[in-house]
C-alpha cells in the first residue's frame, strides 16, 4: 500500500521491526537482531501507530495485515 504521494507505507527498517514483533520477540530481542536501540525499536514502532492511527502494537499490527502490509 501506498500513501497519497505513492510512497510505500511502512520504510524498509519499520517493516524489518514489525515483521520480527510478529514473531513473538520483544523490543530489546529486535533491537539486537537489527543492530539498533531499543529506544529506535520503540521509535519505529510509534511511528507505524502514528501513521495508522491506531493505539497499541497489536491494532497497529491487525492494521497492517487488514492492509496487506504484513502478513503473520
Amino acid at each position: 500500500m501506498t500513501n497519497q504521494k505513492g510512497k510505500p507505507l511502512l520504510t524498509n527498517r519499520e517493516r524489518e521491526v514489525f515483521e520480527l514483533l510478529v514473531q513473538d520477540k520483544t523490543t530489546k530481542d529486535i533491537a539486537q537482531q537489527l543492530f539498533i536501540s531499543e529506544k529506535t525499536v520503540r521509535n519505529h514502532i510509534s511511528n507505524v501507530m502514528q501513521k495508522l492511527n491506531v493505539k497499541g502494537r497489536s491494532q497497529a499490527v491487525v492494521e497492517l495485515v487488514r492492509l496487506g502490509e504484513l502478513k503473520i
